[in-house]
Order: C-alpha cells, then sequence, then structure tokens
C-alpha cells in the first residue's frame, strides 16, 4: 500500500522549496498529489505545478460531484480563498506508489481521517518566526501587486492554525527544523526513505 507524505508548516517555513527539491531527488519514487485553490496565480507560479488554479464555480461542481476529499477556506482581505484536495485520479493508494503533497494541518488531518493513520504521513517543517516574516516579505515584494494586509493575516493566522495544542491533537512527534536547509532536506529524506 502507497503512503502519503504530507507535508506542511507555517508560511514561508520552506514548504514549497523542501518540496521542489525532494521531487528533483526522488522523483521517480515519489508522486506528486496536486492541490487545487481559488486563489490568484502568483508570480512564478505554474498552473498544474503549486496547485490547479480554478474559479468558486468549479469548486461547487467539484463539491457536488463529492471529489473532494478536504477543504478549508480563508476569509481574506480579497474574498474568500478555498484550498482542497480533489479525488481527480492523480493518486490511488492501492498501489505501491508513495505521494508527496502540501497542505495545513488541519488538510493533514482531514486526509489522515479519509485514508487512515497508516497512509497519510506527517512531515512539519518549522522556522523562527522572524526568518519566515522576512521571506514572506521579500516574496510578497517580488508579485506584481503585492498583497501585504494579505501576508499579515496568513502569518498571525498560522499562529492559531499551528498552535502547540493543535500540532499535539493531530497527533504530531516528529519535527524538523529549517535553519540549515541542506541539513533539513536530509533529515526529511532519511525519514521517508528508512
Amino acid at each position: 500500500m502507497g503512503k502519503i507524505f504530507y507535508l506542511m508548516g507555517k508560511s514561508s517555513s520552506g514548504k514549497d522549496t523542501i518540496y521542489r527539491e525532494l521531487m528533483k531527488k526522488k522523483g521517480d519514487v515519489l508522486h506528486a498529489i496536486v492541490p487545487y485553490t481559488t486563489r490568484p496565480i502568483r508570480a512564478g507560479e505554474r498552473e498544474g505545478r503549486e496547485y490547479h488554479f480554478v474559479d468558486e464555480a468549479e469548486f461547487q461542481r467539484l463539491m457536488n460531484g463529492g471529489k473532494v476529499i478536504e477543504q478549508r477556506a480563508y476569509q481574506t482581505f480579497h474574498g474568500i480563498w478555498r484550498y482542497f484536495t480533489v479525488d481527480d485520479g492523480q493518486f490511488s493508494l492501492d498501489s505501491s506508489k508513495n505521494y508527496i503533497m502540501i497542505g495545513t494541518l488541519e488538510g493533514y488531518t482531514s486526509m489522515r481521517n479519509y485514508f487512515g493513520d497508516a497512509a497519510v504521513v506527517p512531515v512539519l517543517i518549522e522556522l523562527d518566526d522572524g526568518i519566515r516574516l522576512q521571506r514572506a516579505l521579500n516574496r510578497e515584494k517580488k508579485q506584481a501587486q503585492p498583497k501585504y494586509q494579505e501576508m499579515c493575516r496568513r502569518f498571525l493566522a498560522d499562529s492559531e492554525d499551528f498552535s502547540e495544542e493543535k500540532i499535539q491533537e493531530a497527533g504530531i512527534g516528529r519535527r524538523f527544523q529549517n535553519e540549515n536547509l541542506k541539513q533539513c532536506l536530509s533529515e526529511i529524506t532519511d525519514y521517508i526513505f528508512v
């Protein structure tokens, strides 16, 4: 039976970078699960790589069709943005294939409840809040239309979304500190490919 390795962490903790590096090194044995979102595409993103970018009508169509496995919605400064995982044929845990995806603690819990504890493996990435805030600011500055209010909302919401209590409730024991990318990536690789 295959497994889903579920990368999660607060915004700007390095999830996307670690995901890309794992796919470069182990893309032949780790298969991507691309989540969906209704938020606008950011500079440097590409349809089908980070997300499938859809509108609200498409989300509702998938939801009504029973295809949405898990979803969360955020009231942003720019309206409601949804993030969700769809049973769209891109993965099958009946095979021996292993998968990797990025999401939130809430998303991890929903996926684990849907597929079972043995099938979904948490990979929690942590980083000092000051470093994360600087990274988020640097990334937002590169956008054609920076959304600083939304960046701040996400940063503050992370404190609640990844509270120690919620991490404990989710049963996550192992955490990966991303102060040194090379070391963090090495530890995660060892953890996944034991």
